[in-house]
C-alpha cells in the first residue's frame, strides 16, 4: 500500500516538474516577443520630404488615408464660425437704483429728523439766556449732514465731492435729483454698456451671443453698433440729461452729471472661458477626412521629388502593411524563439547534462539570465536611438556605443554556474535577440556570438576572483580585434570612428567582468549555488566546523580528510570537479559531531556503546548522523550542493553489521531490511558516488591486515564491486571504464597512507646489524622486534605516561 502511494506521489511530481518547466519556456518566449515587438515586421525605408524616387511603387490594396491639413483646417473653420459669448447683467441698473434710494433716504431722513426738532423747541416768547446757551452747544443740521457724507459714499457706491455734496445739501438731497439720476442711468443701461467698445466691434460681421445671467437666455446680436462704450456712456450721460435737467440751473446740472458718471459701469461683459470651451467642443465634433486610395494606384512615380502628399501615403501604406503582418509575426517570432529554446533544451540540457536541467531551479536560473541580458539589450538599444536622434554633436557614432554592452557577462555567469557546454547556447540566444533589436545587424550578431563564446570559455575553472578581471582584460582585447575585423569588412574607417568602436568595445570586455563579478554573488545568495571560489573558501580546515569536527570527533576528521584526498585524485582521473570531490569528502560525515562516541573512529578506551543497544536503535543513531549533517550544513550555510552530497554519501546502502546482528537475534524474517539501510537518496552525481565508494574503501582500510599492495587491490576492487552490485551507482555518470580508474587511484593513495616502515632500534644496536642472507632491511626488522620485546618493561616507566589523560 505504501509502495502505491509513493509511486502515486513521484508521478505527480514528476508531472508539476514538468508543467513548471513548460511554463518557465513559455514564460521566457512570452518576453523575448515582447521585447523584440517594436522590431517584429521588417520595415522599408521610407524617404524624406524632397528625396527622389527610386522606383515606382504602388498601393497594393485599397485603403484610406486621412488628410490631416484638410481636417485640420475644417477644425479651424468651425472654430471661427463659433459666435463669442457676451454675459447681460440685467440686474445691474436694480442694484444701482437700490444703492441710490438708500444713500438719499439715509440722509433725507437725518434732515427731517433735525427739522421737525427745531420746531417743536420754537416758541413764541423770546428765548431765555439759558435757553440760548444750550442751543449754541447742540451742532446743526448741516453738521450732521456732513458727518454722514463716508456712509452717504459707501451707501451710493462711488465718492463725491466736497462740491458736489455742498450742492446735494444745499438742494436737501431732494428726490427730484435722486429721480433725474435714476432716469439718466435707466436709459443708458437700458442700451447696454460694454468694457471694450473695439475689440467688440470686431465681431459685427458674425455678430455675438448676447446671454442673460438672470434668466440664461440667449440671444443672436448683429447690430453692435448701437451699444455704449464706457467712455462714450460717462458722455451720454448729459445728452440723455439735457430735457431732463433743462429747468435746473447749471451748478445742480454739473453736479447731477458729475454724479451719474461716476456711477456709468458696463453691463455687458466678454465670457471668454465660455467661448473658448464652446471653440473646443465645435472643433471636437468635426469628423477626420480620408481621401480613398484604390489599389493600383501610383503612390510614388520614378525620379520624382516626394513632395508631402506623396510621403503621406507612403506612411500610410506601410503603417496598414505593419498593421495586418504584426499578429502573424508575433506568432512566427514566438514559434520561433520556443523551437530555439527546445532545441537547446534537448540538444545540451537533457542529453548532455540531463541533472543540471532535472532541477527547475536551475530551468528559472537560466531564463532568469536570458531575460536580464535581454532587457540589458533592449534598453541600449533605446539609449543607441536616443543618441542617434537627438545627441549628433557627440563626436563618436550611436553605432559605437553597441560595441559597448556587456552583454558577454550573461555567458560568463552561466559558464561560471552551469559550465561551458550551457553557456555557448546562452550565447546563441542572447546574440540572436540583440541583432534582432538592432535592426537585424549582422555585425552584432557575430560581435556578440564570438564574445560571449570566449568570455565563457575564459571562465572555466574560476577559483579565484582575479580571473573576473583577467577574463575581462582578454575579453576587452579579442573585442578590439573583432571590431577592427567588423569595420575592415564594411569598409567603414572614416575619422575617429575605428578609434572610438575600440574603446567602446575595450570598456565593453572589462565591463563584462566587473559585472559578472558582481551578480556572482547575488546568484549565489538567491539560487543557492556554490561556485568554485566558495568551495576553495570552504577546503580550508580552518574552517568552524571542521575545527569542531577535529575536536569533537577527531576519528571522524581524520576519516573525512583521507577521503577528501582520495576523491579528489580520483575526480582528476575521471573527469569530475576535483575541487568540489574535495570539499564534499570534507564534510560528508560532520553529523558525527552529535554523537561522536557513538562511531568506532572517535572510541579511544575501547568502550563500544553499540554493545548495550539493541542492533535497530544503533542503526537508528548511524542513521541520524546524515539528518544532523544535513542540520549543520544548512545552520552553517555550506551551500545547497554540499547538504545534497551528504544525503547521497550513503545512498541507499544496508548497515550491514547490525542487520546481521538482528538477523542473529530475531531472524531475519522478523526484520524489514528497510530499517536498516540508510534514508538516500542514491549519489546523483559523480562527485557524490565518489564520496561514497572513498567512505566504504578508506573505513574498511583501517582494519585490514598486513596491507599489502595485492590485498588493498583486492579489497577496493571487492567493496567497489559490491556498491555498484548494490545498485547504488544507478543514477550517477559513473561508467565501468570511471570505476577501473578510480580503482587505480584509491589504490595509489591507499599504498602510500598503508606502505611498510622500518621500526629502527637503538643507535647502537644500529652500528652493529648486519644481515647475513644479504637483505639487512629484513634483518634489521627482526631485531627491532626482539629488542622491542627484551626492553618493553624498561621503556614502560619512561613512555607509559605520555599521551594518557
Amino acid at each position: 500500500m505504501n509502495i502505491g502511494k509513493n509511486i502515486s506521489a513521484l508521478k505527480l511530481s514528476l508531472a508539476t516538474s514538468d508543467y513548471v518547466r513548460w511554463a518557465i519556456l513559455i514564460a521566457v518566449t512570452a518576453i523575448f516577443t515582447l521585447f523584440l515587438y517594436p522590431n517584429l515586421v521588417i520595415k522599408e525605408p521610407l524617404y524624406k520630404i524632397g528625396d527622389v524616387a527610386e522606383r515606382d511603387i504602388k498601393a497594393t490594396k485599397d485603403f484610406l488615408i486621412e488628410d490631416y491639413d484638410a481636417t485640420e483646417a475644417n477644425r479651424r473653420q468651425a472654430m471661427e464660425n463659433v459666435l463669442t459669448v457676451y454675459d447681460y447683467n440685467s440686474t445691474l441698473f436694480s442694484k444701482l437704483n437700490q444703492q441710490i434710494n438708500t444713500a438719499f433716504e439715509n440722509i433725507r431722513a437725518v434732515i427731517d429728523t433735525e427739522n421737525t426738532t427745531g420746531t417743536d423747541e420754537t416758541d413764541e416768547n423770546e428765548p431765555s439766556e439759558t435757553d440760548s446757551t444750550t442751543d449754541a452747544q447742540q451742532p446743526s443740521v448741516s453738521d450732521l449732514v456732513w458727518k454722514k457724507k463716508p456712509e452717504f459714499e459707501e451707501k451710493l457706491g462711488v465718492a463725491v465731492s466736497d462740491g458736489a455734496f455742498g450742492i446735494l445739501e444745499n438742494e436737501a438731497f431732494s428726490q427730484n435729483i435722486e429721480s433725474f439720476i435714476d432716469k439718466i442711468l435707466s436709459d443708458i443701461f437700458e442700451n447696454g454698456v460694454v468694457t471694450n467698445k473695439e475689440l467688440f466691434l470686431k465681431e459685427m460681421n458674425k455678430g455675438i451671443i448676447l446671454r442673460d445671467i438672470k434668466t440664461k437666455t440667449e440671444t443672436v446680436v448683429t447690430n453692435l453698433k448701437h451699444f455704449y462704450g464706457l467712455d462714450q456712456a460717462k458722455a451720454m450721460v448729459r445728452v440723455v440729461g439735457q430735457p431732463l435737467l433743462q429747468d435746473l440751473n447749471y451748478t445742480v446740472r454739473n453736479m447731477v452729471v458729475d454724479v451719474t458718471q461716476g456711477l456709468i459701469q458696463p453691463n455687458i461683459t466678454l465670457n471668454r472661458s465660455e467661448t473658448e470651451e464652446r471653440k473646443k467642443r465645435e472643433a471636437a465634433e468635426i469628423e477626420p477626412v480620408f481621401n480613398k486610395i484604390k489599389a493600383g494606384e501610383m503612390l510614388l512615380r520614378e525620379g520624382e521629388i516626394v513632395t508631402k502628399i506623396q510621403l503621406m501615403k507612403l506612411s500610410a501604406s506601410q503603417t496598414r502593411k505593419i498593421d495586418e503582418h504584426t499578429l502573424a509575426s508575433c506568432m512566427g517570432l514566438a514559434m520561433l524563439i520556443l523551437c530555439i529554446l527546445l532545441t537547446n533544451y534537448i540538444l545540451y540540457m537533457h542529453h548532455h547534462r540531463p541533472n543540471l536541467l532535472g532541477d527547475n531551479k536551475n530551468l528559472l536560473f537560466i531564463a532568469t539570465v536570458l531575460i536580464t541580458f535581454f532587457l540589458m539589450a533592449r534598453v541600449s538599444a533605446s539609449l543607441v536611438e536616443s543618441v542617434a536622434h537627438y545627441n549628433t554633436q557627440m563626436p563618436f557614432s550611436a553605432s559605437s556605443i553597441s560595441y559597448g554592452i556587456p552583454l558577454a557577462a550573461g555567458a560568463m555567469t552561466i559558464c561560471l554556474f552551469a559550465g561551458l557546454e550551457l553557456a555557448i547556447p546562452v550565447s546563441m540566444l542572447i546574440a540572436v535577440g540583440t541583432a534582432i533589436i538592432f535592426q537585424n545587424r549582422f555585425d552584432i550578431f557575430i560581435y556578440f556570438v564570438l564574445n560571449s563564446s570566449m568570455a565563457a570559455f575564459w571562465m572555466q575553472s574560476c577559483r579565484e576572483r582575479k580571473v573576473f578581471i583577467k577574463a575581462g582584460v582578454k575579453l576587452a582585447l579579442l573585442n578590439v580585434i573583432i571590431v577592427t575585423a567588423i569595420n575592415l569588412y564594411l569598409g567603414d574607417l572614416t575619422g575617429f570612428k575605428l578609434l572610438w568602436d575600440w574603446a567602446f568595445a575595450f570598456m565593453g570586455g572589462i565591463g563584462a567582468g566587473i559585472v559578472t563579478a558582481g551578480i556572482a554573488p547575488l546568484i549565489e545568495i538567491a539560487f543557492g549555488y556554490t561556485t568554485d571560489i566558495k568551495l576553495l573558501e570552504l577546503a580550508n580546515l580552518d574552517q568552524p566546523i571542521l575545527r569542531r569536527l577535529m575536536i569533537e570527533a577527531p576519528g571522524t576528521y581524520h576519516h573525512s580528510v583521507i577521503v577528501g584526498s582520495m576523491v579528489e585524485a580520483a575526480a582528476s582521473e575521471i573527469g569530475a570537479n576535483p575541487l568540489l570531490a574535495k570539499v564534499c569528502g570534507y564534510y560528508h560525515d560532520i553529523g558525527k559531531i552529535s554523537k561522536p562516541l557513538y562511531f568506532i573512529e572517535n572510541q579511544t578506551d575501547g568502550i563500544n556503546k553499540h554493545d548495550k543497544l539493541a542492533p535497530s536503535m544503533s542503526s537508528l543513531i548511524l542513521i541520524s548522523h546524515v539528518r544532523d549533517g544535513v542540520d549543520m550544513a544548512r545552520k552553517y550555510k555550506l551551500g545547497q550542493i554540499i547538504i545534497d552530497t551528504i544525503k547521497q554519501s550513503h545512498g541507499t546502502s544496508l548497515i550491514r553489521y547490525f542487520y546481521d546482528k538482528a538477523a542473529r537475534i530475531k531472524g531475519e524474517d522478523a526484520l524489514n531490511i528497510d530499517d536498516f539501510r540508510y534514508p538516500g537518496p542514491k549519489p546523483q552525481t559523480k562527485e557524490a558516488g565518489l564520496v561514497m565508494l572513498a567512505d566504504v574503501v578508506e573505513a574498511a582500510s583501517r582494519v585490514l591486515r598486513n596491507p599489502t599492495p595485492s590485498r588493498i587491490q583486492g579489497l577496493v576492487q571487492q567493496l567497489i564491486n559490491r556498491v555498484f552490485s548494490d545498485g547504488q551507482l544507478d543514477d550517477c555518470e559513473l561508467t565501468l571504464k570511471n570505476l577501473n580508474n578510480i580503482a587505480k587511484s584509491f589504490n595509489k593513495i591507499l599504498h602510500g597512507i598503508h606502505h611498510h616502515r622500518i621500526e629502527y632500534p637503538e643507535k647502537a644496536l644500529l652500528k652493529n646489524a648486519k644481515g647475513k642472507d644479504g637483505s639487512p632491511d629484513r634483518q634489521q626488522a627482526k631485531k627491532v622486534r626482539d629488542i622491542s620485546e627484551k626492553n618493553s618493561a624498561k621503556s614502560q616507566s619512561h613512555l607509559k605516561r605520555l599521551g594518557q589523560y
